[in-house]
């Protein structure tokens, strides 16, 4: 089989030995190619060229952006840029298989793949002698899939503020995130903002102050503690809408403790959950941030999250 490793080198729990072993047990068994990006859009760009090219299989090893361009890399042949989401045709493109490489790997811990790098790529080749696949379901916003999660406000301006930390040269630490996101909410408080959302059949919801779109349970983790927004969400189920429309001091107090429970089940005066819900719009007179799957995509005043079943083939 014809495969192609995409590896992050700047992925923050492998090193270069660890990466160079993981690669030979792959190249054991698979015809390997292995591309090691060296700026953002990379990884999609190379696998898009891979699967024009031929390639069966594409292997991600890094966190969870690099899966994300990876995935969009690997659709980007069926996305067209027709209105509506599109309806790619799993058997027609590569498959994907994770390696974990990051330091929240929501994607790879939702696929329940093992953590440590080296025992997942074991247990990809174990998947591929055994012919294990799963389809998927993604999302799609702004002309791009995302895999597991979406937001506006609050949580993306956290994700742009880290993106322009690591610039500096700064690390992208658990720590890191918790001071930008009380630094972020101060922000928020002197200027909350305002957004509609809108689901199918019913009636608009305005004077929100927060926004996530899952696509599947958990949304992401802190320190390793899973957070669940949308706890009967996954990956066949399609989009669960998690909003907020108060940020009083009360009010995140009492959300946190609830996402973070083990058994969390968020509910509450100013909390709105909707879940398998197969269309989500927001939009907000005043332009803000919108991230996908960690990444900062820029300002946005109108965007629409779709839900696509069975959009992909992965290795499990």
């Amino acid at each position: 089989m014809r495969a192609l490793l995409v590896v992050n080198p700047q992925a923050t729990s492998t090193t270069a030995a660890g990466r160079d072993v993981l690669t030979k047990a792959l190249a054991s068994e698979l015809k390997l190619d292995v591309l090691q990006t060296r700026y953002r859009g990379h990884a999609a760009e190379a696998t898009a060229a891979a699967v024009a090219d031929g390639v069966e299989l594409v292997v991600a090893l890094g966190g969870d952006g690099t899966v994300n361009e990876v995935v969009n890399g690997l659709l980007a042949a069926q996305t067209g840029s027709g209105s509506g989401a599109p309806r790619p045709d799993p058997d027609a493109t590569a498959m994907l298989a994770v390696v974990p490489g990051g330091s929240a790997n929501v994607f790879a811990r939702a696929l329940d793949m093992p953590r440590d790098p080296v025992e997942a790529t074991g247990h990809v080749l174990t998947a591929l002698a055994q012919r294990r696949r799963r389809l998927v379901g993604l999302g799609w916003a702004d002309d791009r899939w995302f895999t597991f999660n979406a937001g506006m406000g609050w949580d993306a301006e956290v994700v742009a503020a880290v993106e322009r930390a690591r610039a500096q040269g700064h690390e992208a630490s658990p720590g890191r995130y918790a001071l930008t996101a009380i630094a972020q909410y101060l922000a928020q408080l002197r200027r909350p903002p305002s957004m509609t959302v809108e689901l199918p059949d019913a009636a608009p919801l305005t004077g929100v102050r927060l926004a996530f779109v899952s696509n599947t349970d958990p949304w992401t983790f802190l320190s390793g503690r899973a957070v669940r927004t949308n706890p009967r969400s996954s990956f066949g189920s399609g989009l669960g809408l998690f909003a907020l429309t108060g940020l009083s001091p009360r009010t995140i107090a009492s959300t946190l403790r609830q996402i973070l429970a083990a058994d969390g089940d968020p509910h509450g005066r100013h909390i709105v959950r909707h879940d398998a819900v197969g269309r989500v719009r927001i939009t907000s007179e005043q332009p803000l941030a919108l991230q996908l799957d960690g990444d900062h995509l820029g300002m946005r005043t109108d965007v629409e999250f779709l839900s696509v079943p069975g959009a992909l083939r992965v290795v499990v």
